[in-house]
C-alpha cells in the first residue's frame, strides 16, 4: 500500500510503517501523512483509508468531508506539547523584558564606543518581571496545562478557562484558579495566552470589547491561531496603551514590522523532538487503523480500539442511527457511528448494505 506523504515528515515514520510504499505521489494512496498542506482542493481517491496530522490544529484538511466519504481524520495532541510551551515560557519574556527590541537597537550600533552606547541607551528597554504576576492560560488542554505548570514553576499566579476541561485534567493542576468565562478569567491578568482552536465560537475572541475587560498593560501571547485575534483591534488597544505587547507565532502582512508586535516564525513546534514525537504517533495511529481498524484520536470519527480475538475483523462506518443487525463493538459521536466486529469465519462486505451504511472495509 501507499502512504502519501503531503510533507516532509521525520523518517522516524518510515520505520513504523516498514511494509508500505512510503511516496510523495500517489494516484491511489491508502494513507496521507501531512503537516502544514492545504488539503482543501485535493481531490479524494477511492483508495484513502485515512489522514493522519503530525500536529494538533487541523485547519487544513476538510475533515467533515471526509467523514462523509469514510475516510477517518486523525491529529497529534500532546506530541508537541513541550516545544509550544517552551516558546511559550519564551514570549513571556521576551514580552516582559522587552527583549526583541533591545537586541534589535543593540545590533544596529556601529562605532568603538558600542559598550558605552549600550549603557547609555538601554534605559529605555527597562521591563517587568514575571515572578509574582498573573498568567491566563486560555484553554487547559495539553499544552495550556504545560504551560501553565511552568508558570507556577517559575512563581507566577495562574488562572484559566477550557469549556471542556475534565476533572481527571483539572486535577493535574490544583494550583489554577479556573473561571467559567474568558471575561472573568482575563480581567486580573498581566498575561494572557491563548491556547484554543480556531473555531466559529472562538475565532475573533480577543477583539475591542474582550480587551477593554483587561487590565490596562496586559501582554497577549497567542501560539495557537492567529484568526483567534482580531488584529486592527489589537493594534488600536497597543495604542492606546492598553496593551503593552502581542506575541504572535503567525506573521502577516498586517503585523509585520508594528510598534508593539513581536511576530515569531511559527516555530511552536518547530524542534527536532516535536517533529519526530508528531511523526511517530501519527505513522503508529494509520498503521493501527489500516491493519486493525482502531481509531485513537480521530477528529472526525468516533474512537475505539478493540483487541482483537478472532481470526477475522471487518469495520463499518455509517451514519448515527443507522440499523446494521451485525453483532459488533461500536461507538458513535459527531454524527458517526463506527462499528468493529470479530469473527472465526470470513465476513462478506457485500452483505452489509442500505441506508446510512458510509463505508464497509473487511481487514482480514
Amino acid at each position: 500500500m501507499d502512504i502519501l506523504k503531503l510533507n516532509a515528515i521525520s523518517p522516524l515514520a518510515d520505520k513504523i510503517l516498514e511494509g508500505y510504499t512510503l511516496t510523495e505521489e500517489s494516484e491511489s494512496p491508502a494513507g496521507i501523512l501531512v503537516r502544514s498542506a492545504n488539503m482543501a482542493d485535493y481531490a479524494v481517491p477511492a483508495s484513502l483509508l485515512a489522514v493522519a496530522r503530525a500536529g494538533a490544529g487541523v485547519n487544513n484538511i476538510p475533515h467533515s468531508d471526509y467523514a462523509a466519504k469514510g475516510v477517518c481524520v486523525f491529529n497529534t495532541p500532546g506530541a508537541n506539547a513541550n516545544a509550544v510551551k517552551e516558546l511559550v515560557i519564551c514570549e513571556l519574556l521576551l514580552a516582559a523584558r522587552n527583549i526583541a527590541e533591545s537586541v534589535k537597537w543593540a545590533s544596529s550600533l556601529t562605532g568603538d564606543d558600542v559598550a558605552k552606547q549600550v549603557e547609555k541607551g538601554k534605559k529605555q528597554f527597562v521591563g517587568h518581571e514575571i515572578l509574582g504576576k498573573t498568567l491566563c492560560v486560555l484553554g487547559l488542554g495539553a499544552i495550556g496545562r504545560k504551560v501553565a505548570v511552568a508558570a507556577n514553576a517559575l512563581g507566577m499566579e495562574v488562572v484559566g478557562y477550557d469549556p471542556y476541561l475534565s476533572e481527571a485534567a483539572k486535577a493535574e493542576i490544583p494550583f489554577v484558579t479556573v473561571f467559567d468565562n474568558t471575561a472573568d478569567a482575563c480581567a486580573a491578568a498581566d498575561f494572557v495566552t491563548l491556547h484554543m482552536p480556531a473555531t466559529d465560537e472562538t475565532k475573533g475572541m480577543i477583539n475591542a470589547r474582550s480587551l477593554s475587560g483587561m487590565k490596562d498593560g496586559v501582554v497577549i501571547i497567542n501560539a495557537a491561531r492567529g484568526e483567534l485575534v482580531v488584529v486592527n483591534d489589537i493594534k488600536a488597544a497597543i495604542a492606546e496603551g492598553k496593551v503593552h505587547k502581542y506575541v504572535a507565532d503567525f506573521p502577516t502582512a498586517e503585523i509585520n514590522n508594528c510598534e508593539g508586535i513581536v511576530a515569531v516564525p511559527h516555530l511552536g513546534a518547530s524542534t527536532e523532538e516535536a517533529e519526530d514525537n508528531c511523526a511517530v504517533m501519527a505513522a503508529n495511529q494509520l498503521k493501527d487503523y489500516i491493519e486493525n481498524g482502531n481509531i485513537v484520536n480521530s477528529v472526525n470519527l468516533p474512537n475505539l480500539k478493540v483487541e482483537k480475538v478472532k481470526s477475522h475483523r471487518m469495520t463499518i462506518i455509517s451514519e448515527e442511527g443507522t440499523v446494521l443487525g451485525i453483532d459488533g463493538i461500536s461507538a458513535t459521536a459527531k454524527g458517526y457511528t463506527y462499528t468493529i466486529a470479530d469473527s472465526d469465519v470470513p465476513f462478506d462486505a457485500e452483505s452489509v448494505k442500505g441506508d446510512g451504511v458510509i463505508r464497509v472495509r473487511v481487514i482480514c
